[in-house]
């Protein structure tokens, strides 16, 4: 078989892809596996009651369940859906946002996919261009969305220490720099895969500099504000239109229905339409059906407000209490949560990689991820990235306190055996 440099880029071993074939494999072959990897978000039956009434509104009018069901939408998606998310967005924080400035498209994944590579990678006067990350750890889905080589730049963070456990990343803007090549700024807020929530003042400095260099500032705001809004620290929600937002419906409760908004100056969403026309054709109905329900409702920031970040922010604290009996004794360090479904664990001069500990902790039942893979784009070799892990919150207690137990214990060998 031969494939294009495309379908090789694509095709080839990418460490979501293995991950993602890893954790499947793992769970099918061992149902009984403690599943702390992965970014499936938890079930909330309130959550869950809502979603399912929405849905049942959307398919209980015949003329909605045909509009859902059996016609493609514009390329940018339903025009009267996309209007009353802008006046929802334009009442509640006084964005100038019309449905020109919004497009749906088929899950976060995709919609970056489209994003990085209208902006970066090879030129038309025979130059390439790169996505600026301003630091790292960052979403591991990015690694290999990018068509061209040395696609991305990234930063180390300043690390600030927080009593004898706890540290935060901070943008480190004596490493940051946007040069003549960069193509776009781009951050997750609040961070997967650290809970880490870049402040507002940071954001501003991102803006700033983005501005400067006539370069968009973009947000993946997958578990941030306005929605699902899994914040637990005090931040407000950023656009202006020099920031592309992408925000999704899957940590709200529906990563099933693969539905993200990317909300972006009129020329950028012109442009991300056309280009995901060709690409898909057209989103997906069911997700935006049920977002115009919630919306209708009220329910659509209502759910993230009052269900989904009281949850997440009080498995948030059984986790780090547990988290802290199990392994509170060895030289561990905790991202301090600021949102997101993920604790981010710092094992300082952990003796092996943290792919050895999540081979190690598979082979004992227990599946996290390994830390090392969150850094696309950075230049220098930097030891932090392989001693920490991620975990997710999402289980339930007694899964997460199983998993710390066997994780106190190897992580305890690791150090022993130096």
């Amino acid at each position: 078989m031969r494939l294009s440099q495309f379908g090789e880029t694509l095709s080839a071993g990418s460490s979501i892809v293995s991950l993602m074939e890893d954790l499947g494999s793992a769970l099918r072959e061992n149902p009984e596996m403690l599943f702390l990897g992965g970014g499936n978000p938890a079930r909330i039956p309130a959550v869950e009651t809502a979603l399912s009434g929405a849905l049942h509104n959307a398919l209980a009018d015949p003329e909605k369940a045909w509009q859902m069901l059996g016609v493609y939408q514009s390329p940018a998606g339903d025009t009267q859906l996309r209007q009353e998310l802008a006046d929802c967005l334009k009442s509640r924080y006084q964005w100038p946002v019309s449905a020109a400035n919004i497009a749906f498209a088929n899950g976060s994944q995709s919609a970056f996919f489209v994003l990085f590579n209208l902006f970066a990678g090879a030129m038309s006067d025979g130059s390439a261009r790169h996505i600026q990350l301003p630091l790292v750890p960052e979403y591991l889905g990015y690694s290999e969305l990018g068509l061209g080589s040395n696609f991305y730049r990234a930063s180390r963070p300043d690390i600030e220490l927080i009593g004898d456990h706890s540290f935060k990343y901070h943008v480190d803007f004596s490493r940051f720099a946007i040069d003549a090549d960069s193509a776009a700024v781009c951050v997750s807020r609040p961070t997967n895969p650290t809970g880490n929530m870049i402040t507002d003042t940071e954001l501003a400095g991102l803006d700033e500099r983005a501005r400067v260099a006539d370069i968009p500032l973009i947000i993946d705001g997958a578990y941030g504000l306005p929605f699902p809004g899994i914040v637990f620290t005090e931040a407000c929600a950023h656009w202006n239109e020099n920031t592309i937002l992408v925000l999704s419906l899957s940590k709200l409760g529906l990563p099933g229905v693969r539905t993200s908004v990317v909300i972006a100056d009129e020329p950028v969403i012109r442009a991300f339409a056309q280009a995901n026309t060709v690409l898909s054709l057209a989103a997906g109905n069911v997700g935006p059906a049920i977002a115009r329900e919630l919306l209708a409702s009220e329910q659509l920031l209502q759910l993230g407000r009052e269900q989904v970040t009281p949850f997440y922010r009080e498995r948030c604290q059984q986790t780090l209490a547990i988290l802290q009996a199990a392994l509170g004794h060895l030289p561990m360090r905790v991202h301090r949560p600021e949102g997101a479904i993920f604790l981010w664990l710092w094992f300082e001069g952990l003796p092996i990689s943290s792919a050895e500990l999540y081979q190690r902790l598979k082979a004992r039942g227990v599946l996290i991820i390994a830390g090392e893979h969150f850094f696309p784009g950075l230049q220098e070799p930097w030891q932090h990235q392989y001693e920490c892990v991620r975990i997710s919150y999402a289980q339930p207690g007694h899964v997460v306190e199983q998993a710390a137990k066997i994780l106190s214990q190897e992580v305890a060998r690791a150090y022993a055996q130096g």
